[in-house]
């Protein structure tokens, strides 16, 4: 195991990360230059997470930056009490160890999670996806770099260039010790992990969001948000659904107008058996497509005729990631936010805001939709455990 290191020596080495990341930015865009132009796969999502340009690598650096800047997050206080007999009893943040972080196609992911697991006292093990391979493997030479600058063991930041039938070997036996698995990417990828860790697992990127049309919706309001929730569908926080309720004001011209929106911006509509009734409108098949991440052009609107029953449908078919009520009533909304099993609710705003960077994080290392130990984005000091210190001067029980 990896001596802990300190604060100093932590940030000295995300530091260097910053620094060399910007003296190398040619490099990176001439090895994600391969990566994009083998890419084949018609996956619009994996494509648009697989391209790095000017602006991704300058999130990259301001990332690391940020969490240089942040407080440390080991040794806090969770918890101080003093026992009858004299003990001193107190209960502190503390690393996981090791973290293996598996994602698709997103080099970024590299840098950002790479960041927040180090600076959180935690050997990285990054598994990223052959899509990714040629950029991926110039961040981590840069991570070597870093800390070769640093006189710190490269151990701590180590890349996994396995197929999937060696990673599913790695899962079941691992060859060295893993205690938190963070999976990445689509369901397809979570449901591998989940089946052969033998670890916890931390399941992130479930979107699959919906958004709920009140009665007493602004609607200049519910479009301007709706359209918003779809202008990145590569991201887990994309409005997949829509439920507009059945006793709304002007619905008829609400709903053409947002159609017509959403085809100016080339998204297809899906309907239920009341939508589909509608131009432009498509009814689907099955009603499991309720339960799908499109993470493409597409959405899914429904009607309902109450909020309870807007909640419940929510409930039913989200991926437990964030979720809209559109309404002017405070006591609806806080109806709905209080019910909806979803680890963001919202009122009058878009599900793109959930995001680490937007919650004031910096950085993530993923948006969790379990709901042990944390839920939703995961920022630095999220990715902690505890550990409990007792002195005592000879007290036995």
């Amino acid at each position: 195991m990896n001596t802990l290191l300190t604060s100093k020596q932590r940030n000295g080495v995300l530091t260097s990360m910053a620094k060399l990341i910007a003296e190398e930015k040619a490099g990176i865009l001439t090895a994600n230059k391969i990566d994009v132009e083998k890419y084949n796969g018609d996956d619009l999502a994996m494509f648009d997470r697989l391209k790095v340009d000017d602006s991704k690598i300058e999130g990259m650096i301001l990332s690391l930056h940020q969490l240089v800047a942040d407080s440390d997050p080991l040794g806090k206080e969770l918890y101080d009490f003093t026992h009858d007999n004299g003990m001193k009893i107190v209960n502190k943040t503390a690393p996981f160890g090791t973290v293996l972080i598996i994602y698709e196609s997103r080099p970024d992911v590299t840098v950002e999670a790479a960041g927040i697991a180090f600076k959180s006292g935690n050997k990285i093990l990054l598994k990223g996806g052959k899509e990714s391979l040629t950029s991926n493997l110039k961040i981590v030479e840069l991570w070597h770099k870093a800390l070769v600058e640093n006189n710190i063991s490269t151990n701590w930041v180590e890349y996994l260039n396995y197929s999937r039938t060696e990673t599913q070997q790695f899962l079941e036996n691992p060859t060295q010790k893993v205690d938190l698995i963070v999976p990445r990417g689509g369901e397809k990828l979570i449901a591998f992990v989940k089946k052969n860790a033998q670890c916890p697992v931390i399941v992130s990127g479930r979107g699959n969001n919906f958004i709920y049309v009140d009665t007493e919706a602004d609607l200049e309001v519910a479009l301007r948000i709706i359209i918003n929730g779809k202008d990145k569908i590569s991201a887990c926080n994309a409005l997949d659904k829509i439920l507009i309720n059945n006793n709304l004001k002007n619905k008829e011209q609400f709903i053409e107008t947002l159609i017509v929106k959403l085809l100016e911006s080339n998204i297809e509509i899906f309907g239920d058996t009341v939508l589909a009734t509608y131009k432009n409108v498509k009814a689907y098949g099955s009603e499991e497509i309720w339960y799908k991440e499109f993470l493409d052009y597409k959405i899914v609107i429904g009607s309902v005729d109450s909020t309870t029953q807007a909640i419940a449908k929510i409930n039913k078919y989200s991926g437990g990631h964030s979720a809209v009520i559109i309404t002017k009533n405070d006591e609806t909304a806080n109806q709905f936010m209080e019910n909806v099993d979803s680890a963001a609710v919202y009122q009058n705003a878009s599900t793109r805001f959930t995001d680490g960077g937007q919650f004031g994080l910096g950085g993530e290392l993923a948006i969790s939709t379990d709901k042990l130990h944390h839920r939703g984005p995961m920022g630095l000091h999220h990715l902690v455990t505890n550990k409990w210190y007792i002195k005592g001067n000879g007290q036995i029980r």
